[in-house]
């Protein structure tokens, strides 16, 4: 009989072709075997609960993209951050890498890197930020993606992307010859603007109007010309965090045509709606884009069902709630960004999975498979298979807990579903055959995450 480091006896296992109780056998860090009797050191009995494959969340923000006297910038480092991944059963986080005044992406990401070595407690990689496409960004581009970097990040939103339209086109048509993945922040930065006045010229102040200074035309617009960019440049585009319905059904449009285009949502626009600026702190829910309407929910979960969306991100960017309820800011200035690192995990198994809304399989494929695949770490991450990472999330789906931020690990202090009751939660989270949390008690010390080895983009 072979001797492991740690046996997971018992459990349900999520395995790419489906799921069964089966054995796991981890040894050095990696799946060593399914199924079959095995001894080991240490074993955990998962008898009535499921095994999956450690959540592999691509969007994250966990590094300050400025410093300077006086400037406010998220609650969250990596240390803090990774903390609440880990007891949220995400142990691969993608963080955005922006560069700093005077600094290139190389530099930046360099920074990060050094950053995350320091403070991480899970695995983690980076999207270097392009911020201005000059020649010297343009060249590093095919640079990055030979290190290990396969992905650069464009926004959309700002107004310098279309003084220099031109250039970004020609950044993702090296993205594309270099197997580089582009990650676009799809709404109009003219449209914002332009509903941004109209807001202030008609003297509405409350935050209740934040949705109408970004508003679905532009996010659709948006999406329009990603699309348009995508197929012309033939990169593989990644819209993160899509809200509407409308911005969805373009995607749709582009994926039945054979783009290379995948779309990322956020579990707020999930589980809450516009609705929710109606209430007196309801500035503590603004997110880019803001929260939509019921019809939009329910357009984004059929896309989890059927395909069209590919996967579930957080986009973790928390701020205090003193930061979010900021009375000195209109509501075209309202701080942008949550803490959903420790929950979004449970919150899709809770309201997706255990309402049969969605099923084991599409669960562990937006959460895990796919964001690996798409940004080049599959099989080492996104699934349980001989000679993959043991990074694994066993989840008890009867524990119930009331959410309340003010006791979870983001330095935020709150959750947008402080008060909501979740049934589904972590037993135990494992990272490279090492049990870094049980419960919502993590026992992992900064610096031990790793920089994630990636591969050039090959379609899935």
């Amino acid at each position: 009989m072979v001797t492991m480091d740690l046996v997971i006896k018992n459990g349900t296992v999520a395995t790419g072709s489906g799921a069964a109780v089966i054995n796991v056998g981890i040894e050095d860090g990696q799946i060593a075997q399914l199924g079959g009797n095995m001894r080991a050191s240490q074993s955990i009995d998962a008898e009535g609960m499921f095994v999956l494959p450690g959540g592999v969340d691509p969007h994250v923000h966990l590094t300050p993209p400025r410093t300077g006297p006086g400037e406010n910038s998220w609650a969250d480092n990596f240390e803090i951050g990774t903390r609440a991944a880990l007891a949220g059963g995400v142990t691969t986080v993608g963080n955005m890498s922006f560069p700093r005044k005077g600094e290139s992406m190389s530099e930046g990401l360099q920074r990060d890197i050094e950053d995350a070595q320091t403070q991480s407690l899970a695995d983690f990689f980076h999207h270097p930020v392009l911020l201005d496409p000059d020649e010297e960004a343009l060249e590093e581009i095919p640079d990055l993606a030979a290190q290990g970097h396969p992905s650069v990040k464009i926004f959309l939103s700002f107004k310098r992307f279309d003084r220099n339209v031109e250039g970004f086109l020609k950044a993702m048509r090296i993205a594309a010859e270099v197997g580089s993945v582009v990650l676009l922040h799809c709404e109009d930065a003219a449209l914002m603007g332009c509903c941004g006045e109209l807001v202030r010229e008609a003297g509405l102040t409350s935050h209740r109007h934040y949705p109408e200074t970004r508003p679905v035309v532009a996010e659709r617009i948006a999406t329009e010309r990603a699309i348009g960019f995508c197929e012309i440049s033939g990169a593989a585009t990644y819209i993160v965090h899509l809200s509407s319905q409308e911005a969805l059904d373009v995607c749709r449009g582009g994926r039945a045509r054979g783009l290379p285009l995948y779309v990322e949502t956020r579990p707020i626009y999930l589980h809450l709606d516009r609705t929710r600026f109606d209430e007196p702190d309801g500035a503590k829910y603004a997110g880019a884009p803001p929260l939509r309407q019921e019809q939009d929910q329910a357009a984004l979960w059929a896309g989890v069902v059927d395909g069209a969306v590919s996967t579930v991100a957080t986009d973790h960017a928390p701020w205090t709630l003193e930061q979010k309820l900021d009375p000195s800011l209109g509501p075209a200035e309202l701080r942008q960004g949550m803490a959903e690192l420790e929950t979004s995990m449970p919150m899709l198994w809770a309201l997706g999975v255990a309402q049969k809304r969605i099923s084991l399989n599409r669960f562990v494929e937006v959460t895990s498979t796919n964001p690996a695949k798409l940004f080049g770490m599959y099989p080492q991450k996104g699934c349980i298979a001989p000679g993959s990472d043991a990074d694994l999330l066993i989840l008890d789906p009867h524990e119930t807990r009331t959410i309340d931020g003010s006791q979870m690990h983001s330095a935020a202090g709150y959750s947008p579903y402080d008060g909501w009751e979740i049934t589904g939660w972590p037993r135990f989270t494992i990272s490279r055959g090492e049990v870094v949390a049980e419960g919502a008690t993590v026992d992992a010390s900064p610096g031990r995450g790793l920089l994630v080895p990636r591969e050039p983009f090959e379609r899935p």
